[in-house]
């Protein structure tokens, strides 16, 4: 009987291997290798080309429930085998249709139901990034349990009502294009870290090198946050990082191998080092659907003001291997409103307590909360106070 698979607590490059760098401009592209490739989970791109997407999270799109809106330029297939037999290759395969497309005149729009969605016994559909987004949009989205006087109706009817967040679209951070059509792909790579002005963009993961070779691309469609545009911007190239071998100590080939392996090694260490802010921190995860030996999750790290912060999706095998990864960086901002509304959610959504808790009175919560675009949960009496007292 197969065990119960536990969720992420850490990301972890368990089978994988980190190789030297590629650098382009501001953008270095460190390549993930897998050591064993088994072939018994695939990854398909399937395109979609309309302006807007809608997605039913319900999985009833003509009646009233939540619903995500997005531009969404293409989904992932999964597919697997439960024994652990090789998978041929999508290629030949029949793609389904996914959703029904509807012509508005001046946009296009696709309707879908759900962000996962099984096809087949051992067939999957989901939506990568906009899976961890989805998500994360939706943490504490119910409000407040208790009808506290400070609240407004609408807050205690609706909850936080309809959040949004903004993104860029990966072709327009400088030099991404450039690096992804020059730099080499490896035989076994399956994955890469991107970095842009030496920051951390994504994280993304695939199960095999034939996957990865069709998907590398797909970096481009996918979404990134404000400051990583704003440093592609800013920054024309990485800060120089290099490592050498002391000709001094080398006597032979044997010795030349050794330094070389060396240096190898410990550029693989540091370029982990660089991702520190993702690998190894402590995540809160949800299990999205269990497929066999292989368990989709998303997450989002722990929450801390002051460092980088990242949400994502990933699939892993019954022995901790990373299968597939992909990662977004939440900006400053988006940390700051979600790491409020954690904190009225630990205190029962009392502002007096989460106040005190976080070192402010009242009316400065208050203020934070007008800062971070939650004013309207307040009713206009809390909210007047505050902007009386912030006057003084």
């Amino acid at each position: 009987m197969a065990t119960k698979q536990k969720l992420l607590t850490d990301i972890s490059l368990k089978g994988l291997e980190i190789a030297p760098s590629q650098i382009r401009g501001a953008v270095r592209i460190v390549p993930l290798l897998r050591r064993e490739v088994r072939g018994d989970l695939r990854l398909m791109q399937r395109n979609y080309n309309e302006d807007i997407t809608i997605v039913s999270l319900d999985g009833k799109i003509a009646e009233p429930g939540m619903k995500y809106y997005s531009y969404v330029p293409h989904g992932l297939v999964m597919s697997w085998s439960d024994d652990g037999s090789p998978l041929a290759s999508f290629g030949g395969q029949i793609i389904k249709s996914d959703g029904k497309r509807l012509d508005c005149g001046c946009a296009t729009v696709r309707l879908m139901h759900r962000m996962a969605k099984r096809e087949a016994k051992n067939q999957l559909r989901f939506l990568p990034l906009h899976l961890a987004m989805e998500g994360f949009l939706s943490l504490f989205f119910s409000g407040p349990d208790i009808a506290w006087s400070e609240y407004s109706k609408y807050a205690l009817s609706h909850g936080l009502g309809s959040r949004s967040e903004m993104s860029v679209n990966g072709r327009y951070i400088a030099g991404l294009e450039d690096a992804l059509r020059v730099f080499e792909i490896h035989p076994r790579q399956v994955g890469v870290l991107v970095f842009v002005a030496e920051t951390l963009a994504s994280a993304f993961v695939v199960p095999t090198p034939e996957d990865y070779r069709a998907l590398h691309t797909s970096l481009l469609e996918d979404f990134y946050g404000e400051l990583i545009y704003e440093y592609s911007l800013m920054f024309d190239k990485p800060l120089p990082m290099d490592l050498s071998v002391d000709d001094s100590t080398i006597n032979s080939l044997a010795d030349l191998r050794s330094a070389i392996a060396k240096m190898r090694s410990d550029w693989a260490a540091f370029q982990g080092f660089m991702a520190e802010g993702l690998l190894q921190r402590q995540l809160n995860s949800q299990r999205v659907f269990t497929a066999g030996p292989f368990v989709l999750q998303r997450f989002i790290t722990d929450l801390r003001l002051k460092e980088e912060n990242h949400i994502g999706e990933a699939i892993i095998r019954e022995n901790g291997e990373l299968e597939y990864l992909k990662t977004y960086r939440l900006s400053t901002a988006q940390t700051r409103r979600v790491y409020l509304l954690s904190q009225l959610h630990f205190y029962n959504w009392n502002i007096d307590a989460t106040a005190k808790a976080l070192g402010n009175t009242r009316e400065e919560f208050v203020t934070r909360l007008e800062t971070a675009g939650f004013g309207y949960l307040l009713n206009q009496q809390v909210r007047d106070a505050a902007r009386k007292k912030g006057k003084k």
